[in-house]
This record gives C-alpha cells, sequence and structure tokens, in this order.
C-alpha cells in the first residue's frame, strides 16, 4: 500500500510523499539497485537492464533507457551527489533534451523508518522547468511511484 500526497508544486520544483510497505532499506534498493530501479522507474514503460548503469557514490554516474512504445526511446543520465544508505540519496537528473551547459534537475529521496513501512520524501529542484512542466514531473513521478509502491509489495 501506498500513500501519496503532493506537498508542493511550484515554479522551481515539487515535493511528492509516499508512504511504502517495505523497510527503508528495501526502498533504498529499489533506488540504486540496476534490477530494481529498471523495474519500477518509468512505471510502465520499460527499461531494459541492459540500457541501465549505476555507480552509486559520489561523484558517480548512472543511466537509464526507457522504451516508449509509439515514441522510442527515452534516455535519462546524471550524477550522484550524496549517498546515505538507507536513509538519503541526492541525484542530478537530465533527460536527452536537456542542455548539455546545465547540470539538470537535482534530485533528493529522503527515506524515513516507520516501524517497517518507509515514508520517502521526493524533492526535484532546480528551476530548469516551467510551472507547467514540473506539473507533468509530478504526474509522472506519482506513476513511476505507483509501480515502485507495486514492485515492493511482489517483493
Amino acid at each position: 500500500m501506498t500513500t501519496p500526497k503532493n506537498t508542493a508544486s511550484e515554479a522551481d520544483g515539487i515535493t511528492l510523499t509516499r508512504v511504502l510497505d517495505a523497510s527503508r532499506e528495501r526502498v533504498f534498493r529499489a533506488w540504486t539497485t540496476p534490477a530494481q530501479f529498471a523495474a519500477w522507474y518509468g512505471g510502465d514503460a520499460p527499461a531494459p537492464l541492459d540500457r541501465v548503469t549505476m555507480d552509486v557514490r559520489p561523484g558517480g554516474k548512472w543511466s537509464l533507457v526507457l522504451v516508449v512504445p509509439g515514441h522510442g526511446e527515452m534516455p535519462f543520465h546524471g550524477v550522484y551527489r550524496e549517498v546515505a544508505p538507507p536513509e538519503r540519496l541526492v541525484l542530478t537528473l537530465k533527460d536527452a533534451g536537456a542542455p548539455d551547459d546545465i547540470e539538470g534537475e537535482k534530485v533528493t529521496v529522503t527515506l524515513a523508518d516507520l516501524g517497517g513501512r518507509t515514508e520517502m520524501v521526493f524533492h526535484q529542484g532546480g528551476g530548469n522547468l516551467s510551472a507547467d512542466e514540473y506539473q507533468n514531473a509530478a504526474a509522472g513521478w506519482g506513476a513511476f511511484f505507483d509501480t515502485l509502491a507495486r514492485v515492493l509489495a511482489e517483493g
């Protein structure tokens, strides 16, 4: 079970909060293990495991390619800025259309132990998107997090 909550949506970022029925260690692994990340990132759009790379350490790079039916491939990539298992992860996020001269959006994931459940607070910001683009990002992440909840429930 997951409880969605959008706590902010503004011109310079979004914050989403979910309570997930899994330990924070499991949720952290879902963010930092290629097979688990590929299982939920992108929602229903498949992310082939051979197109996922993760060097989970400060300064390490990550990348993933979604295959979206009717739209082709959508590559995403970034750099890990902070890695504090199992409670915090900070990384950058860029898609193929992002200009080379920007670092990308900053994503912060904070995980709180609720005694077998986990409160996940997700923030994406950086001011690189318009208010409408942040609204779209919130909807996209919401779908991704629905898939994350299903993947965690399936074990």
